[in-house]
């Protein structure tokens, strides 16, 4: 199991809680992804999003891009997967600037194409918003430029949404024939696109069953589709680490306590854009990207045990979110981590 997070971009994941000591700021990113390195993660997930979707809209966020460029330069070894939202990018401008930096972290970025669902940003920052099925018909163009560009010394595309004619695109990136492309989808529509052009399949949070299912379902759908298999599944997680069983459930009552908040602005088109597998509740959002349905609460062992669980059924990377961030994710690294590790090796081995 690789063990990555999501990069603190919006202030904290507590749609409950007002000051996280987690602050919107490059300063505090950087300090989180130089310590991660140190206690073992692998991977950060930097989301894009224009509007602050966890504290509300008139509150701080960084943006991905720049933050992407600054956080290579300032890293050695983490893989640096950064969200890409087609409706608001020019294919070809973003084939030049991944291939930058992934130049610039000597090949560690990574994308998370993202079809979107947050009408009112893209009304606010002049997105394409389109109905569900069309943004995955402008995904799949969107991909096939990019790979065009990074493939092609000169590339061209002629297709319903992008039109490109004997492009260049030099340097290309450092990873070949491309940076890994993951993507997260519940549709049918979604999942057709990503098992056809993406290289990596995440997920929310889930319960163990329906962690399990999804993985059969995509393998087999990727089968169907392209003879290469997906390199990785992964899936959001929220984790609540104590000594005690008892002091865990009184955090997970705390935060899920939900309040009236311009923090729930983004709910409703979350939940009637998207085409969602399961009905999302109230409780459920107020952490972001369901992260609570996995149960990473409790003690260390019952967190490690659970770990090696979704392990067992498929599941190679953790995408994490704590709250404060810097404190919880090293008592994760120096409690959880080991344990995991160690019950492993009595079990016989990676259950994978």
């Amino acid at each position: 199991m690789k063990y990555g997070f999501w990069l603190p971009l919006f202030g904290g994941w507590l749609r409950n809680a007002e000051n996280e000591k987690m602050p919107a700021t490059f300063d505090y990113a950087k300090k989180v992804m130089q310590s991660a390195e140190e206690w073992g993660y692998s991977t950060t997930l930097i989301a894009e999003l224009f509007l602050n979707d966890i504290k509300g809209p008139e509150h701080d966020s960084l943006e991905a891009w720049s933050t992407a460029a600054a956080l290579a330069a300032v890293t050695e070894k983490m893989e640096i997967m950064t969200a890409i939202r087609p409706g608001f990018h020019n294919p070809a401008i973003a084939a030049k600037t991944i291939a930058n930096i992934d130049q610039i972290s000597r090949g560690r970025l990574t994308l998370n194409v993202v079809s979107a669902w947050w009408e009112e940003e893209a009304r606010q920052y002049g997105g394409i918003f389109t109905e569900h099925d069309e943004r995955y018909d402008r995904t799949e163009e969107f991909i096939q430029v990019l790979k065009t560009l990074w493939k092609e010394e000169e590339a061209s595309f002629k297709g319903k949404y992008y039109e490109l004619e004997n492009t260049s695109l030099h340097p290309k990136p450092v990873q070949r024939p491309n940076p890994v492309l993951y993507a997260g989808g519940e549709s049918p529509r979604g999942k057709e696109t990503i098992a056809k052009y993406c290289d990596a399949y995440v997920m929310h949070g889930g319960t163990l069953r329906e962690i399990s299912e999804k993985i059969a379902g995509m393998k087999h759908l990727r089968s169907t589709i392209n003879k290469e298999p997906f390199q990785s599944f992964g899936m959001a997680a929220y984790v609540i680490c104590r000594d005690t069983e008892e002091e865990a459930a009184l955090e997970l009552a705390r935060i899920t306590d939900v309040k009236e908040s311009s923090a729930y602005a983004g709910f409703k088109d979350f939940t009637t854009k998207s085409q969602l597998e399961q009905q999302l509740q109230l409780q459920d959002y107020s952490v972001s990207n369901r992260g609570l349905r996995p149960g990473l609460v409790g003690t260390p062992v019952q967190i490690a045990d659970k770990i090696l669980a979704y392990e067992k059924a498929g599941l190679d990377l953790l995408l994490l979110q704590f709250s404060p961030q810097l404190e919880e994710m090293e008592r994760f690294s120096e409690q959880v981590m080991p344990i995991v590790e160690e019950r492993r090796k009595q079990l016989g081995g990676s259950h994978r």
